[in-house]
């Protein structure tokens, strides 16, 4: 594999940084797109998600960016919010190399005010969904005329949720001469429709979009329609797995599933599209911190969504295409690890299972051994504090509250998560209530801020 060091238009500062962030060697799709990009090509890239994709585009788009100028340079388009912070925090840390850089994210889901005073403070990239980004353009908040790179991520999952017009019209306030990326797991004719219309001379990359068979097992288990819930239960049980997504068709599925889950003493909680976009948040929040075991979810967490050691993923009912197969099972073995993908089938479709699938083992519901009373419990649960970092607030200011102040072992304490208005503290249950008391009771930096837990 390709050191980043091959490139030569890198900076000695990003290589620094890159291998602080444990960057040695390139992704496929990075030593395929980095020196593409660096030639100022049009590309469109598919490639799976988990690739290295964010890096392989932000890297050249990073060391193309004039900190002098107050415009907006670059903007990167994506299909939900939970993409679009992951893709900022990534260029976050990347661009640490380079200072006075911003990056701002333009979401639905928050208030358009200060979004609208950030940007008259002027931002380098923006990350934004089509549809707040049209927002901006519809109110003349937003000015485009200096973008010199266009960058769709995800751009099949983006005309899935019906976005092509806003694209369009967000397309057609930008310069003709730009920089353009299209970035797609999968590339239908719609997709093949809106490359023509945003790309010049595009250049196809296209790595692996399959996942291995060492990288994830994937099994079938066969159900029936009265005893599914009962064989997703004794699969939870049998398996017993840290960390596990079960993917449903509907929201009411999703929502049902974790009330049955929480019945059957399993932290679970769902990740459905009828959730403001806190409790999404604040929900694949507590799952990465290990506050839950089980999230269900329909298929807007299909993709963006970055959680770390998911070991298995859970079809409680089948997608319809086999891009979205491919998508759900994703979630798990990423970085590397290792990961199971099972699937519930009713007889009748056995047949399509199979065609997602072909070496797909079955899993036979005698083999099923739980253990008597069995629980899935989370080790831990998550602190919410009304302040971050717009308060000044670090981790190490929270850290040595709860530890020197209150008396928490540091191995009692989990992960701190800080965020403009609020952080978020993941502690074992143990300490829970002795945090949460000395927390509302004591001072953080000398001031005291209103705290609670995330139930």
């Amino acid at each position: 594999m390709q050191p980043f060091t091959a490139i030569d238009q890198l900076p000695t500062e990003l290589i620094t940084r890159l291998e602080q962030l444990g960057y040695l060697t390139m992704t496929p799709i990075q030593a395929s797109a980095i020196p593409l990009l660096f030639e100022q090509k049009d590309i469109i890239a598919q490639a799976k998600t988990g690739s290295g994709k964010t890096a392989a585009f932000g890297i050249p788009l990073l060391c193309a960016i004039k900190t002098q100028h107050r415009n907006p340079q670059a903007l990167i388009l994506c299909p939900t919010r939970e993409l679009a912070d992951q893709v900022s925090k990534e260029l976050r840390q990347l661009a640490q190399f380079k200072e006075n850089l911003k990056i701002l994210t333009l979401c639905g889901g928050t208030p358009m005010r200060p979004q609208i005073a950030s940007l008259e403070n002027g931002a380098h990239i923006l990350v934004g969904t089509p549809g707040r980004i049209q927002d901006h353009l519809s109110r003349g908040t937003i000015q485009l005329h200096k973008i010199h790179t266009l960058i769709l991520d995800e751009a099949d999952r983006m005309l899935d949720m019906g976005f092509y017009d806003e694209i369009s019209k967000i397309v057609s306030n930008l310069p003709k001469k730009r920089q353009s990326m299209l970035f797609s797991a999968t590339y239908p004719n719609n997709i093949q429709k809106l490359a023509k219309e945003i790309l010049s001379d595009p250049t196809l990359v296209k790595i692996d979009t399959t996942h291995t068979d060492t990288a994830i097992e994937q099994f079938g288990l066969e159900v029936s329609a009265h005893n599914k819930d009962e064989m997703l239960l004794r699969l939870l049980g049998h398996y017993d797995p840290a960390k596990a997504i079960i993917f449903c068709t509907t929201k009411i599925e999703a929502f049902s599933l974790a009330e049955l889950l929480q019945k059957n003493h399993i932290d679970a909680l769902d990740l459905q599209g009828d959730l403001d976009q806190r409790q999404r948040h604040e929900r694949l929040l507590r799952f990465a911190n290990n506050s839950l075991r089980v999230l269900t979810a329909t298929d807007i967490a299909s993709r963006g969504l970055d959680v770390k050691d998911i070991d298995m993923v859970i079809n409680y009912s089948l997608p319809q295409e086999r891009e979205v197969y491919t998508h759900r099972i994703g979630r798990t073995a990423r970085a590397g690890a290792e990961g199971m993908a099972i699937s519930l089938f009713l007889p009748h479709e056995q047949e399509k299972l199979m065609t997602f699938s072909p070496s797909l083992k079955l899993i036979q519901a005698r083999n099923l051994e739980i253990k008597k009373n069995f629980s899935l419990l989370a080790p831990n649960a998550t602190i919410c504090i009304d302040g971050g970092k717009k308060q000044k607030l670090r981790p190490g200011d929270i850290l040595g509250a709860l530890s020197k102040e209150i008396g928490i072992a540091p191995e009692h304490i989990g992960k701190i998560d800080l965020f403009d208005l609020h952080s978020y503290i993941a502690l074992d249950k143990q300490s829970l209530k002795r945090a949460h008391l000395g927390l509302q009771q004591g001072k953080i930096k000398g001031k005291r801020f209103r705290v609670w837990i995330l139930e």
